[in-house]
């Protein structure tokens, strides 16, 4: 008895459509040649992939196609979101890390799994049992060993193509005796260190202009804090952004186009296909001639412009004229720059010497560009998004779009040239791509600066702290980093953080409490107090430092440490708290 077998065609693209509709862009067409599955074996190859792995030989390839695909295969997902300009800054990034706990581990591990260049541990204990608790980078052949080596060799074995190296010292020697030591690093991750030692490296890695991250677990709580002189950002990637389609505002190709095209049209299938893009700009024209040259402002005006829009259409399946009802807040937006984006223009960086960096090249580019070719605005990013319009107009569309920031690109990139040797640079110096970049993301700079970790400490703002510590939402927050200081104190006066030792709890926490409220009165919070249970929590922490929490201290570390290197997405702005017995997460602006 045969039976008949349903053979799918599989040089096709199978396509994986996950259950949960926002997965779907995680997974790209199977393209298999030379195989046939039946139906059921095709499922299981299905199910293989979805789970990210399969039990199938690896199909043979050319040598040189394996080398060259190697690198994009193995990043595949994150050059999705950072792309290969991330990419390039992450892999050419030399990392340090400060004590190689679970905290220090887990955040290096997250970065050596995405492809760090190279890294550098520095930790002078030893491994004990107590570390097979809770740090997965060591093992029992570790105990006894060096805790720096064991981790770099742990860490290695996951991504092989990262440098990695060790030094067998006491980070707060390192910090006291060889300064010059961290200048070398693009970053460095400081895990651990007590309120003495974050002061001084602070100002060691300001002085060489060397990204600094501190982090720390501590029981249930944690801490985090970005410190950088400045750290300027290219493509920031706001969650939700106005599209740049400059609808008030169409420059004279644009305008051309829109005239080509005619709103009364009599085919009906023709004018449910006209671009919303062409109909907004149209009614945006004819508005205006009617108001005096200008654009609808208030509630009621702009309520009659979209009643205007609506007045065109001829059937109620116009779904383009329901994307420009939808869209009409565009033409609504006020023209030109934002005032964020004026007030970079206006920075005193902005005003160039030989030693400004490329970024602010490009910013004086700007201000000049805003200022001449682009009458106000900044260059053109170019795209366009999807909308209901036939074929031949969206394409043509798109067309009109790219040409004009292209055209903007090459104006930009004469006057970063012209800039470069006017300050004794190479002209050549600043990569088209950047400049590519910078241009389309022009609207979405930012520039982000930070205190130094001694004015906070010394100087915070006595305002923000009584607030935090009134505020219910806050005062978990602001307990823990008053906390997490006075444990540092402790520690200096008593040669012990609080519970560390079995036995003298009541002294502990007796003693915990004095130390907090002479910080608090140092701090100008005269009368303020601290809830005793936080108290008594903090010294049954006992300094431990707990994997879970570890774990996510530390890969909330990686991903500031990819923002900082990749110059990409906006870094933490302020002091970030933990607190793992409310479960919040919280900034604090001090």
């Amino acid at each position: 008895m045969s039976m008949h077998m349903n053979y799918w065609n599989v040089n096709k693209p199978l396509r994986i459509k996950p259950i949960n509709s926002k997965l779907t862009k995680a997974y790209e067409p199977l393209r298999i040649n030379r195989l046939s599955f039946s139906r059921p074996e095709a499922n299981k190859l299905l199910l293989c992939v979805a789970a990210k792995r399969t039990t199938m030989p690896p199909m043979k390839r050319k040598k040189e196609d394996a080398t060259m695909s190697e690198p994009k295969t193995k990043y595949d997902r994150q050059l999705r979101i950072w792309g290969e300009l991330g990419q390039a800054a992450l892999e050419e990034a030399s990392i340090c890390l400060l004590n190689c706990g679970p905290t220090g581990s887990e955040a290096l591990k997250n970065l050596v799994l995405g492809g760090v260049g190279s890294f550098t541990v520095v930790d002078g204990s030893k491994v004990e049992l107590g570390d097979l608790g809770n740090n997965f980078m060591v093992d029992e052949r570790s105990v006894g060993q060096s805790k720096a080596k064991s981790v770099c060799a742990f860490l290695q074995e996951l991504n092989d193509s990262v440098k990695a190296t060790f030094i067998e010292e006491n980070p707060d020697t390192l910090i006291t005796t060889n300064a010059s030591f961290f200048s070398q690093f693009t970053l460095v991750i400081a895990t651990q260190l007590v309120e003495d030692s974050m002061v001084k490296l602070d100002r060691i890695c300001r002085e060489a202009n060397v990204m600094l991250l501190f982090a720390r677990s501590y029981g249930l709580s944690g801490f985090l804090r970005v410190s950088v002189k400045e750290h300027t950002v290219i493509d920031s990637k706001p969650d939700h952004f106005l599209d740049d389609l400059r609808l008030n505002n169409p420059w004279p190709e644009l305008k051309s186009f829109v005239e080509t095209i005619d709103l009364n049209v009599s085919d009906p299938v023709a004018h449910k296909h006209i671009p919303y893009v062409v109909i907004l700009v149209k009614m945006a024209d004819e508005w205006a001639q009617s108001h005096s040259g200008n654009l609808p402002s208030t509630r009621e005006e702009k309520k009659e412009f979209k009643d205007l829009v609506k007045s065109k259409m001829i059937s109620m399946d116009e779904d383009n004229y329901k994307e420009a009802i939808e869209a009409a807040f565009k033409v609504f937006a006020p023209r030109g720059i934002s005032s964020e984006i004026q007030q970079i223009c206006n920075d005193t960086c902005a005003e160039l010497s030989s030693n400004s960096s490329d970024f602010w090249v490009m910013v004086a580019a700007l201000k000049e560009f805003i200022s001449n070719e682009g009458d106000g605005e900044a260059p053109l990013e170019g795209s366009i998004p999807d909308m209901t319009s036939s074929t031949e107009h969206y394409i043509n569309l798109q067309k009109i779009y790219q040409a004009k920031a292209e055209a903007d690109f090459l104006v930009m990139e004469k006057r970063v040239k012209n800039i470069l040797k006017k300050i004794g640079r190479d002209p050549s110096s600043i990569s088209k791509p950047t400049i590519k970049s910078f241009c389309k993301n022009a609207r979405k700079l930012k520039v982000c600066r930070y205190r130094m970790v001694e004015d906070e400490f010394s100087n915070p703002s006595v305002t923000e702290i009584q607030k935090c510590l009134a505020d219910e939402d806050y005062s978990g927050a602001m307990g823990f980093y008053v906390l997490l200081r006075a444990v540092d104190r402790f520690a200096a006066y008593y040669n012990k953080f609080p519970g560390q030792f079995d036995g003298g709890m009541d002294e502990d926490i007796s003693r915990l409490k004095t130390t907090a409220l002479s910080l608090l009165t140092d701090l100008g919070c005269n009368g303020s107090v601290l809830p005793d249970d936080l108290i008594n929590e903090m010294c049954r922490f006992g300094a431990s430092e707990l994997h879970v929490v570890a774990a996510f201290i530390g890969g909330i570390t990686s991903q500031e440490v990819i923002k900082l290197v990749t110059k990409q997405f906006v870094p933490m702005l302020g002091t970030y708290i933990f607190n793992g017995i409310d479960h919040k997460s919280q900034l604090l602006t001090l």
